[in-house]
Formats: C-alpha cells, structure tokens, sequence
C-alpha cells in the first residue's frame, strides 16, 4: 500500500525486528506503527489497557535525521515481539532496505544522545528510491547544516586520545555527507596558525572549524580566528580606570555587545540564536592606549559576528567545560550530532589586552580571547605547576592543585570592575547604598537561579541600543536603562577568576558560578581575598560539591560585570585562560556578546 497526498506520504514496509509498518513522512519528520493499530487505532502489544512502548511504534522528527541511505538487498530479520500485528515473516526474509540514522536522548540524561538507526524494507526497489529521495529532500531543506569543515585534531590532547575520538565520530559526518579536511597539529601553535594565516575566501569555503581536544586546544583556534580578524577598540587601560575613578568616578564607555549592532536574538520559528551579519559597534573610544587610533574596519569578506561559520568542540580533553556547558554532556557522539544536525548557539567572548608582561617592561598592547575562562592567583599558580607534569596526563592537574594549595599564596592587586545597575534583578550577592558604599544583601536562593539552559530567555531575549547618562557615563546594548561607574577592590588575594560561562566540569559540577550565561554580555568576577587554610579549602570543597554555595562566604567578593582591569604589585604574575598560561602583570578586559557562534543549543538541565 502506498498513498501520498500533498506533503504526506504513507507507505507499508517491514521493520527490522519490527514487523510489518505503516510508514508516514510529512513535514515534521517520519513515523511508524504496526499495520494492525493503524487499522484499528488500537495497538496490540498492550496488556490490561496498558499501552506499551515499542519499536514498531515510533516517531523521528527531520530535524533529528541526520542521514539517510541505501543498504541494498538483504536480510530483515523476525520481530522479536511476541505479536507484532500485521503479517510476519515467520524467518528472516531478504527484501531491498534503506536506513534512517538519527538519535534519542538517554533516559537517564536528557542530554545525551545515543545514535539510533531505523531499517525498513521492501520487495519493490523503487519505493525504497522513491523515499530515500523523499526524505532526503526534506533533510536538505534543513539549511543550517554544515556542507564543509574543517577540523583540527589534537592527537596528545587529555589523555592521547585525540585521534581515536576523531575515529569514533568520523562516520557519523561520512554518513551525513559533511566534507571534513582534517589536520593533525604536529606541534603547540599549529592550529593558530592555519588559522591565522588562512585566506577570507578559504575561510568561507567552510561552515565551521571544529576542535577535536579540550578547552586549550578550542582557545588556540579562537584565537586563530579572531586575533587578526576582529577589529574593536581596547578597553580601558587600568592607569585610565585609576585616573578617572580618582577624578571623575567615572568614564565615557559603551557596553561591547554584538547586539548594540542592531543584531537580534529572537524566538519564533526561525532559530532563535540566528544573528545578523553586521559587525559589532566601537565599544569603548575610537582610540587604543595613549590616543593611539584603532582600526575597527571589520573585513567584509569575513565580518564578526558571523551568522554562518560557526566553531564546533568534539570533547577530547582534561576538563572540557566549554562542551559541558553548551551541550550538557561530554560525549564525542553528542558533540558531534550537534555538529552535523546544524544547532547553534551564540558564545560571550572575552577580549584580554595586556599593557604590561613586567613591571618594569614596555609593551605594545598584546590580545587575547578566552571563551571560558581567566584566572590569576591560585588558577594561574595550578596550570603553571601542572606544565612540570604532563606526563601525568588529566591527573596533573589534581596533583599541582594540592601543591598549590598547600603553599597558600596571596598576591597584592588592584582590580577595576565596571558595575552595571539595571532595572532588572541584580543577581550578584552586593548592592551600594545611596552615598556609594559597598553593602551586604542576602544573595538570591537557589530556586531564583536562573541557569542557562536550551531555550534560554535570557541568552535568547533581544536586546536593542538604549542609553542613559550619569556623569557622563553612556552604555549601550543593554536590556534596560542602566547606570555605570567604575569601582576598585585592592588588597591581598588568594586568586582572582572572571567565569564567562558556568564552568561545570568533574570537579565543580554546578561550575564556579551556577547561573552564568553563555551569552548575556557579562562575566562574573570572582575575588577571593587572603584567609586562613581552612576557610580556603571551604571554599573550594563549596565548589565540589553538587549544590554547594561556593560564593557565600565574607572572604569572597562577587560581581556580575561586561568588563575589569587588574594591575599586580608583585614582579610576575601567571594568568590562566581557558587552560593555557598567559603571563601579565597589567590587563583588561571586556566581553562580547555573541561574538561567535558554536555548534550546540544550550545544556538540558
């Protein structure tokens, strides 16, 4: 039997282990059940009542197929259900068969995708072309998939197993005919400079650029990717936050966002995340350090954001935080099925300029991007000590940690933080009074978290230019009229950690700040001044533990900010971005909002 009515089209096969089906395609994707419930709408492998799951009942939605293909003539085995409606087979029986490859979301955690794969058969070759065709045509109206990629593997990454990870996953891109051209890094720096020195038309031959490795190995293709291609002015010097906050209390700025560009994030039937292809706006001044004039003339052959190349991470690595907080799960399959299914998410970027690598050094401003994470004091100290052990592969870090921490250093800085007053709830744990004095509130409960999820209303709600002044001050890109200046905290410090996203990880499974978003315009600075060992390990056992409130305590300070400067007193200072050592004894940074774009959709949590 085969019927088709416009869009619909409904065909009889037999399902592998399955029986004899009535299969439909129509918009929304492919659907199956035994002949027998379609004819009487009542299914047979129900029992008091109780209807019961099965294969031969079962839907997949385009959207989740991410291939299709001819298997040729051969076996469709019996069904392996004690009654199955319909007509058996009795044993297995040889017809023509295609399979439809897609996945399902482990019962246990929704955000992990397990590859599933649905062979049906027929006696007639052509219906088995005829749907091949069908649903092939409707998987290629799904226009946000990748076509050609370019992927980077880093064969030392973790525990070595980056190469193997690439094997595992390579066929699901074969299977949904995505062109990959794959470099194995031969050395540290590799990928920066392919893609670096990469031509804007080779560039945009390619939908994306994809990491197989962690956290580190991703911040070296950002960085390859935005270094020579992102033109913005720098942010502040700390000498110009220190001069102004000691004579005006504050200074003329604009929030960097990508939105302040008219670019919107709106939910309806297109792709919430979708985003305009204009460049973002100057953030700060037209000028660099000392009147120096910036070039912000993006390249028009490759303008930032972009709304088609997106960066993808097949999880490979020692930690890898970035993927767990953009897709909930580090799994390779999971990664890769967002990959070759066309999901995008918009990525806040922090912009890091170093004025000064010394005290004593003069520097010509030096950037660098980081998409997770920057980290001085103790998360600087960690990932320095962690270097003299390679050898030990992931389990370097825990051994440098415990050293580190056993030593309990405190370090003399200054740090500027651009405080931000919407009309919206302020969710940091510290208000100011009307005669601009720090004071304590109760920080919000958990219940009134809101944590980044697939769908995000904040990540996901449209922001447009508004403008407010308060001496002088200007921002832009906001939700809401705000209300900026800038303020200093100066003192001893334990470490200092600007959390751009969540961070989960193993060790810290609700991250370092719970409710951070992937894409809100801010980060989250966390201070952490000198006290005792005890109080210290507090903290961070606060961290490790599932629900904890690592941000509660006296010793730390919280503050929810677009953008800081920090100036150490000592001779060296070791920064940690994204995994990789960044030495600065002077630096600021700002935050773009949605300045990239990923493969994924948000965690499901």
């Amino acid at each position: 039997m085969e019927v088709e009515e416009g869009a619909i089209m409904s065909s009889n096969f037999f399902l592998d282990h399955g029986g004899e089906v009535v299969v439909t395609l129509d918009s929304n994707g492919l659907s199956w059940k035994s002949v027998e419930s379609a004819n009487n709408e009542l299914s047979t492998s129900s029992c008091l009542g109780i209807k019961r799951a099965s294969k031969t009942e079962a839907e997949i939605k385009i959207s989740d197929v991410y291939a299709v293909e001819f298997v040729n003539w051969g076996l469709i085995h019996e069904t392996i259900l004690p009654t199955a409606g319909g007509r058996l087979l009795g044993r297995n029986a040889e017809m023509y068969r295609f399979t439809v490859h897609g996945y399902q979301k482990s019962k246990n955690k929704r955000s992990l995708f397990v590859l599933a794969s649905h062979t049906f058969g027929h006696k007639d070759l052509q219906t088995c072309q005829t749907w091949i065709d069908r649903i092939g045509t409707s998987i290629s109206m799904e226009t946000m998939r990748p076509k050609s990629l370019l992927v980077f593997v880093h064969p030392l990454s973790g525990k070595g197993n980056g190469c193997r990870t690439w094997d595992t996953v390579a066929p699901i891109f074969s299977r949904a005919k995505v062109s990959t051209k794959v470099i194995v890094t031969q050395k540290a720096g590799h990928a920066l400079d392919v893609m670096t020195s990469i031509t804007p038309e080779e560039l945009n031959s390619y939908d994306g650029a994809i990491a197989v490795g962690g956290d580190g190995f991703f911040n070296e293709i950002l960085n390859g990717l935005l270094r020579s291609r992102h033109k913005a002015p720098y942010p502040p010097s700390p000498t110009e936050i220190i001069y102004a906050t000691e004579y005006t209390d504050s200074i003329p700025i604009s929030i960097p966002t990508a939105s302040s560009s008219g670019v919107s994030h709106q939910n309806g039937e297109h792709d919430p995340l979708l985003q305009s292809s204009e460049p973002s706006q100057p953030v700060f001044s037209k000028f660099g350090s000392e009147g120096e004039p910036c070039n912000t003339d993006q390249d028009p052959l490759f303008p930032l954001p972009n709304t088609r190349f997106r960066l993808g991470i097949i999880p490979a690595g020692s930690t890898d935080a970035i993927v767990i907080c953009s897709t909930g799960s580090r799994d390779p399959v999971t990664s890769a099925l967002h990959i070759v299914l066309g999901r995008r998410v918009c990525l806040d970027i922090a912009q890091v300029v170093r004025w000064k690598t010394t005290t004593t050094s003069k520097d010509e401003p030096f950037v660098r991007y980081a998409a997770s994470f920057a980290g001085y004091g103790f998360y600087g100290d960690v990932i320095r000590e962690s270097e003299n052990y390679r050898w030990m592969g992931p389990k370097r870090y825990d051994y440098a940690g415990t050293k580190v921490f056993m030593k309990h250093r405190s370090y003399e800085a200054e740090i500027s933080y651009l405080e931000v007053k919407t009309e919206a709830k302020d969710s940091t744990n510290k208000s100011l009074t009307d005669n601009g004095n720090l004071q304590l509130r109760t920080p919000p409960k958990k219940s009134e978290r809101v944590i980044c999820r697939v769908g995000c209303s904040i990540c996901n709600e449209t922001t447009k230019p508004t403008h407010t002044y308060n001496n002088g001050t200007s921002v832009a890109g906001q939700r809401h009229p705000v209300e900026s200046r800038w303020l200093r905290s100066k003192g001893r410090f334990l470490s200092v950690g600007a959390a751009i996203i969540a961070n989960r990880n193993e060790r810290a499974p609700d991250g370092l700040v719970a409710d951070a978003h992937l894409n809100d315009g801010f980060l989250h600075l966390i201070l952490i001044k000198d006290c005792s060992h005890a109080f210290y390990l507090w903290h961070l056992t606060q961290l490790a533990k599932k629900g904890g409130n690592p941000l509660s305590f006296k010793f730390v300070e919280h503050y929810k900010t677009p953008a800081f400067t920090f100036t150490s007193s000592g001779n060296e200072s070791v920064w940690n971005l994204d995994g990789e050592l960044f030495q600065a004894h002077q630096l600021s940074v700002q935050v773009f909002r949605g300045l990239v774009s990923l493969f994924a959709t948000g965690p499901e949590v």
